[in-house]
């Protein structure tokens, strides 16, 4: 069964940004993941949340190992590091799926 999450993301720093989404790639597609959705928010009518986001994507795996797995991998976590941690300010679990 499919395995994923959609987050809520406020990213601060969109070119940085954009440099993690490529570096990561080739490590989320070694793990069998893919984005499904992924969109830019420009107005939030209700949040449960008093933190801003402005960014929202649903990412997917073939189960949770390899969700775990690509989270766990040590060059994954060198471009995190590296590209992800400047960029976002804060990251939202809005929901998750499978199991």
């Amino acid at each position: 069964m499919a395995y994923g999450r959609c987050m809520g993301l406020m990213v601060v720093d969109e070119g940085m940004y954009g440099q993690y989404r490529r570096a990561m790639a080739p490590y989320l597609q070694r793990h069998g993941g893919s984005f499904r959705y992924d969109f830019k928010i420009a107005e939030t009518l209700f949040s449960e949340t008093p933190e801003p986001i402005n960014r929202v994507f649903v990412i997917a795996f073939p189960d949770k190992a390899a969700n775990d797995a690509f989270l766990a991998d040590p060059e994954y976590l060198k471009v995190r590091e590296a590209f992800y941690k400047p960029s976002v300010a804060r990251a939202t679990t809005l929901g998750v799926f499978g199991g």
